[in-house]
């Protein structure tokens, strides 16, 4: 049962109130690498449901479905209570532009509403496609078409890089996925005041920068063999942004030490994510979790006042000094 609220925001054209906290499921159940666990998984959305949080992001290839699997088991009761999203696009190999027809999202539709036993998807999103595959009318034309039959209630994109948000906007999507936080701040630029202009829903992903953001990892940090953090440093297996935002480790080790010090606290991550909500464009911020536990620490988030001027002024300037010539120019 739930036992707190968490301030909601709308999600652009799909005109829905959620939580501005939500719950992102790469690793639900699991640490990156490790076998799933329902039960934990069960616990962890069991934990996000009674700290108030009504938004749920998943995709397809999540634990090759399993996270999809489950989170339709627990929504299952009370379905209309939840705003679900899912991505689709990455189950294609090779992942290519040209694996991506009308016929395949179509198929990958259906196969989501399946898993999560749904008759309709609150939001599917196109999962980091080839960036030509922004620009192709067959694809949303497609998605339209099974939004009209009802299959889909709204539809948008996740992306990799600012350009491509902007070239999907050409087209009536209702929301976006898009890596920010503390090391990404290019997409204030351009790419948010033109979603707020266009009331496109801004869902913000890795904001702690696959933990580094937590201000806890230190040089002697290991990480397992399985685990993206050892082995995408470099983009050997998707895009390297994905991985700590595509900040060298130890640079971002040192920004993070800095910011530590900026604000003044060695307990950074819910500042990390509280400064993700300072800006009005964000509908909802998506901290993952691989524990129950983690939800509330997230969820704490919420509870802090805002920062300062001077404070956010700060992240700014450490961001220009160490980050911009290495992070700007990429995504």
């Amino acid at each position: 049962m739930q036992t707190s609220k968490l301030s909601e925001r709308t999600l652009g054209k799909t005109g829905r109130k959620v939580s501005e906290i939500g719950l992102g499921t790469w690793q639900l159940g699991t640490k990156w690498g490790d076998p799933f666990n329902r039960e934990e998984a069960l616990r962890i959305l069991r934990a996000a449901d009674e700290s108030g949080i009504t938004f749920i992001d998943t995709a397809d290839v999540y634990n090759s479905g399993k996270s999809e699997e489950t989170i339709g088991e627990y929504i299952a009761s009370r379905p209309d209570h939840f705003f679900v999203t899912t991505k689709c696009g990455r189950r294609l190999s090779p992942h290519t532009a040209d694996m991506y027809t009308p016929e395949a999202v179509a198929g990958f539709i259906e196969d989501s509403l399946r898993r999560m036993r749904l008759e309709k998807l609150d939001l599917i999103l196109l999962h980091c496609p080839p960036t030509p595959v922004y620009a192709r009318d067959d694809i949303f034309s497609e998605l339209e078409r099974q939004k009209k039959m009802g299959k889909i209630a709204a539809f948008g994109v996740s992306i990799e890089k600012v350009e491509e948000g902007i070239r999907a906007m050409d087209y009536d999507i209702a929301a976006m996925e898009v890596i920010f936080n503390m090391f990404r701040l290019k997409p204030l630029d351009t790419l948010f005041p033109m979603a707020k202009e266009k009331n496109v829903g801004i869902i913000a992903r890795v904001p702690l920068a696959s933990g580094l953001l937590t201000g806890k990892y230190t040089k002697d940090t290991v990480f397992g063999p399985k685990d993206h953090r050892s082995y995408n440093r470099e983009g050997a297996s998707f895009d390297k942004g994905e991985t700590f935002s595509g900040v060298p480790y130890d640079l971002g080790l040192q920004a993070a030490d800095e910011i530590k010090r900026a604000l003044g606290t060695e307990d950074l991550a819910p500042l990390a994510i509280r400064w993700v909500l300072m800006h009005e464009a964000v509908s909802v911020v998506i901290p993952g979790a691989s524990r129950a536990s983690q939800v509330a620490d997230n969820v704490r988030a919420a509870l802090l006042p805002p920062l300062s001027e001077e404070q956010m002024a700060k992240v700014a300037a450490i961001y220009d000094d160490l980050l911009r010539d290495v992070i700007h120019p990429q995504w």
